[in-house]
This record gives structure tokens, C-alpha cells and sequence, in this order.
């Protein structure tokens, strides 16, 4: 059992203020969290970077990822190096990810920025159901929405400031490397816990 944030960004996507450095700090230091995902707005240079710092420390794992903005709004594709053309049709997103064999997740498909009603029927691996910065009831809407559809739940912390870290994550039945985890998720042996509590999903 690890413990991973899926959902993190760094100073490389335009909104967020974490250096790669305070990510790997924290992450150390953290009794449980030994996992995360760099998922930075159409970017990759913060999950390299965040590689290379936290190469020193067998017991973290950091999952390559992207948030990618679409013209029907943002898709999470983790366990990819690459990146798709900024504002990509979401279908074009979801080709992309296919032919690279990448886990597709779709984050706060409810709240702002999020694909909406298209969450219904767009190709996916997994849903984020618990997001510190949508509403309960957007949170509930994704959390119906993956049961609708049979889709394992993940939860990441979304954060864009240091004070935002580790604030939802998601407990994965994996041993920790990245395949395994990758794994693990699409296969539904997942929780999504908040600061607060855990979703059963």
C-alpha cells in the first residue's frame, strides 16, 4: 500500500508558486504520502525536475503527468514524458494518450475548467472524486459519476501553493514504483482520502 497525491502542480504551470524542491521536501518528510503525480497545466519541466531532486530517496515515486487543456476543458493523463499540442480537442487528447498507452483520469469534471456532461461518455481510467477546491457537490456529482460508469476514484490535492499540499490523496493497493501504481489505479484497487475523510469507492 502506497499513499500518492495524483494531482500536484509546480511554478511550471502559470498559476501555481511550488518549486520542485518543496515538493521533494515535503514529500520526504511526510510520515505516509511517499507518492505523487506532477500534473502541471500542458508542461513537463516541474515533473523532471522534481525526478531529478527526488532521485536520492529510494522510497519516493513521482508519476510522470499532464493536465491538459482542451477546448471542452482539462484531462489528466498520467505515465507519459510527453505532451499533446496546447489546446487540443479533447478527442484528439484522448488519441494521444491511447497510442502512448497512458492512464487517462478526469479531474473535477464538475467544477470549473472541468469536461462536464462530456465526463459521461469521454474514454477514461479513472475519476477524480475528491478535489480539496471543488464543492461537496461537485465532489458528489464525479463521485456518482464514477460509479455510473464502473471507474475506479482518485483523489489529488490540486495544489498550487506550498499550504496546499497533501490536502486529498489517494491510497493505492501497489508496491512503489510507477508501473505498479499506474497499475493498480485502473484496476480499481484504490481509495480517495481527504483531509477530513475517505470516499468509499
Amino acid at each position: 500500500m502506497i499513499s500518492v497525491d495524483l494531482h500536484l502542480h509546480t511554478r511550471f504551470s502559470s498559476d501555481a508558486s511550488i518549486n520542485p524542491k518543496q515538493v521533494v521536501d515535503a514529500l520526504y518528510v511526510h510520515p505516509t504520502i511517499k507518492g505523487v503525480a506532477i500534473t502541471d497545466h500542458d508542461a513537463l519541466e516541474g515533473y523532471f525536475q522534481v525526478r531529478k531532486l527526488a532521485a536520492p530517496y529510494q522510497d519516493l515515486v513521482i508519476i510522470p503527468g499532464v493536465e491538459v487543456s482542451t477546448n471542452q476543458g482539462d484531462i489528466i493523463l498520467l505515465g507519459v514524458e510527453e505532451k499533446p499540442a496546447y489546446k487540443s480537442t479533447l478527442e484528439s487528447v484522448i488519441d494521444f494518450a491511447m497510442e502512448r498507452a497512458a492512464l487517462i483520469v478526469i479531474p473535477h469534471p464538475y467544477r470549473v475548467h472541468g469536461i462536464g456532461d462530456a465526463a459521461e461518455k469521454t474514454p477514461a481510467d479513472a475519476v477524480e472524486i475528491m478535489n480539496p477546491w471543488a464543492t461537496p457537490r461537485e465532489n458528489k456529482l464525479a463521485q456518482k459519476l464514477a460509479q455510473a460508469r464502473n471507474l475506479p476514484g482518485v483523489a489529488g490535492s490540486d495544489a498550487h501553493k506550498p499550504d496546499q499540499l497533501w490536502t486529498a490523496y489517494t491510497e493505492v493497493d501497489a508496491e512503489p514504483d510507477v508501473d505498479s501504481i499506474l497499475s493498480a489505479v485502473k484496476n480499481g484497487r484504490v481509495k480517495a482520502v481527504s483531509a477530513r475523510h475517505c470516499l468509499n469507492v
